[in-house]
């Protein structure tokens, strides 16, 4: 694991979105595992722009996300099939045959999850899982009590997370739907990358909470600490909990592997 801190969410928005497009131009068969929220809003919008910029090809890039809302149509405004024809696949040239959302209109909800674990693997796994943390300290939808090793499923929300959500429904948490299909925990480390993007001094004791304390279900995200390839993106708002934050800083400071990264932050910068 690598936590990697930023000075604002805009360069940890504009790193993530440049350590994507790398992927990409490494492997033009990418399966990318995207997430949604606001955190990830900034971050495909400058995705975008890179793709704008520098004429990336999606063409061949496969999308699976992490959840879905269950009792949500697609074309609901507040649905995640929705939020990611809005905010990335109408914006590049995705194929909409390998845009992937579990869909929680499905009738037998089991069964779509099964499928939903089918096509991961037939796609030959997620090459790159794009990650936020909930209040709970959930990786996709995995409330506490989830097993470190459980698989695409449907299940129940906690009152926390739907009053964290409830933004996106008018600020009235009753109107947050109380379930919905997510990617396992186990599912998520199958991926050969992950990339955690965290925020806000609003997240700061809940990031401490997951890279720095005992592993628990109680916390799915902690399960990113066995995760082989994992990198954590954060803020300096974000970071202000964690205990080993100036040791943390040393990292993209002075590691060769960041080099790259830390010009395009300052081109960026300067560019802005």
């Amino acid at each position: 694991m690598q936590i990697l801190i930023l000075h604002t969410a805009q360069q940890v928005e504009a790193l993530a979105a440049r350590m994507i497009a790398d992927r990409l131009k490494a492997k033009p068969n990418l399966v990318l595992g995207c997430a949604t929220g606001r955190t990830m809003e900034g971050v495909y919008d400058r995705l975008v722009e890179l793709a704008s910029r520098e004429k990336l090809d999606f063409g061949r890039v496969t999308t699976f996300n992490l959840d879905e809302y269950v009792g949500l149509t697609a074309d609901d405004p507040q649905s995640y099939h929705y939020y990611m024809a809005e905010k990335l696949f109408s914006r590049v040239n995705l194929r909409p045959g390998r845009t992937h959302v579990p869909n929680g209109m499905a009738r037998d909800l089991a069964a779509e999850a099964v499928s939903y674990e089918e096509r991961i693997k037939a796609a030959g796994g997620i090459d790159l899982q794009l990650l936020g943390i909930g209040n709970t300290g959930h990786i996709g939808f995995n409330e506490p009590l989830s097993s470190l090793s459980s698989r695409t499923r449907d299940l129940a929300l906690t009152p926390m997370t739907q009053e964290q959500n409830a933004g996106m429904f008018g600020d009235d948490p009753s109107k947050v739907p109380t379930r919905a299909l997510t990617m396992g925990v186990g599912t998520i480390l199958e991926a050969r990358e992950a990339l955690l993007i965290v925020t806000g001094a609003h997240k700061a004791q809940i990031l401490a909470t997951a890279v720095e304390g005992p592993v628990t279900s109680m916390v799915s995200a902690t399960a990113l600490q066995f995760h082989a390839n994992c990198c954590i993106l954060v803020d300096e708002a974000a970071a202000e909990k964690l205990v080993g934050r100036e040791e943390y800083r040393r990292t993209f400071v002075h590691e060769p592997t960041w080099a790259p990264y830390r010009d395009f932050i300052l081109s960026s910068e300067r560019n802005a």
